[in-house]
This record gives C-alpha cells, sequence and structure tokens, in this order.
C-alpha cells in the first residue's frame, strides 16, 4: 500500500491516526537537516522537528487536501525555528559545531554510503562549513538555500513554505548563491 501525502492525510483526518508515522519517517530526515542548519544545535533541531509534528497532528483536521502536505509541513517548521530563536535569544551562527554534535548527527544528516571514514568525515566537514556560510546571509536567502538544497524542495514549494511568489523563491535561492560565493572569493577561498 503506497499512499500518497494527501492520501495519508485524508486517512488520518478519518481516523487512521497510525499512519501518521508514515509522514514521519518520511519527512523525519530532510527536516532535521533544516532546523539543524538554521538552529546549529542538535537538541533544538530535534526539538522543533518533533514540535512540527506534533503541530501537524494537532492541526490534522485543518489540514487542506487541496494543498501539498509536504509545504504545510516545512511552513510549519520554519515557523517553530523562528520561535526557537525567539525563546533563545540566540543566533546560529553563534555556536560553534564541534565535532561532538557531527558524531550526534551522523545518524540523520549523513546518507548512508560506501566511502571510507576519511570521506565520510570529509562530507560532514564540508557540511558543517556549508552551515556556516548560511549565517552570512540575510534569513530568507539562507532558508530559501535550505529548503532547496538540505530540504529538496522545487521552487514552487519554497514559494508556498515561505508565503511568496516562485519568483521571489528562484530569486532568493540565485542572490544567496551569488552572496556565498562572493563570500567565499573575497576570503580568499577560507570558509568560517
Amino acid at each position: 500500500m503506497d499512499l500518497d501525502d494527501v492520501q495519508i492525510m485524508c486517512r488520518v483526518q478519518a481516523g487512521q491516526v497510525e499512519l501518521f508515522d508514515v509522514l514521519v519517517r518520511r519527512y523525519r530526515g530532510p527536516l532535521l537537516n533544516v532546523a539543524w542548519s538554521k538552529l546549529a544545535d542538535a537538541a533544538w533541531a530535534e526539538d522543533v522537528v518533533q514540535e512540527t509534528f506534533l503541530a501537524a497532528f494537532a492541526a490534522r483536521a485543518t489540514y487542506n487536501p487541496r494543498f501539498a502536505f509536504r509545504t504545510w509541513v516545512w511552513t510549519i517548521l520554519l515557523n517553530l525555528c523562528r520561535r526557537q530563536w525567539q525563546r533563545r535569544q540566540v543566533r546560529p551562527g553563534e555556536h560553534s559545531l564541534g565535532t561532538s554534535l557531527s558524531a550526534e548527527l551522523t545518524g540523520y544528516c549523513e546518507p548512508v554510503t560506501h566511502e571510507t571514514a576519511l570521506g565520510h568525515i570529509l562530507q560532514i566537514e564540508r557540511r558543517e562549513q556549508v552551515h556556516q556560510l548560511l549565517t552570512h546571509l540575510p534569513e530568507v536567502q539562507a532558508d530559501a538555500l535550505r529548503l532547496r538544497f538540505f530540504g529538496g524542495l522545487q521552487f514552487s514549494e519554497i514559494a508556498l513554505a515561505m508565503d511568496s511568489s516562485v519568483s521571489a523563491a528562484k530569486q532568493r535561492v540565485k542572490n544567496g548563491l551569488v552572496a556565498l560565493a562572493d563570500y567565499v572569493r573575497q576570503n580568499g577561498g577560507d570558509f568560517p
């Protein structure tokens, strides 16, 4: 039984609440990647993702099947990340993404591959560098890049999740990439 997100949500609304777990398994990894990138703290990211699923489940009766579950859940995540910042009154750039954090997040941030241990460590280090670079961008550009590259969203989904036009979503991604390239170029290719 391969159900899409809308079919699952319709069944959840009809009382088959156990099917919501399928959506949790489907979206947990990408949501954690984006939340970790935005908050730079594994515990906060985990909390926000759990709150996202709890909020979506609690509001299941209000879900409109004419719209994608995917963009609905991403919108919830971004809003809860913003609230988490306000509660903690800390910007993610003020945290260090140390090796203990990398080890803790390895299980769900990095895909399973058959590469060497050194290759895996280098991949984690590159990901941490990208997370640090994103802290130098305006929030809307960084969020658009996170949704596009860590969340795998299409531009139309980014637009819905960020309450913008498709053109604005494309522009935010483009401007973010240009700003990152400029930053790296100005720093002689050195990462933060």
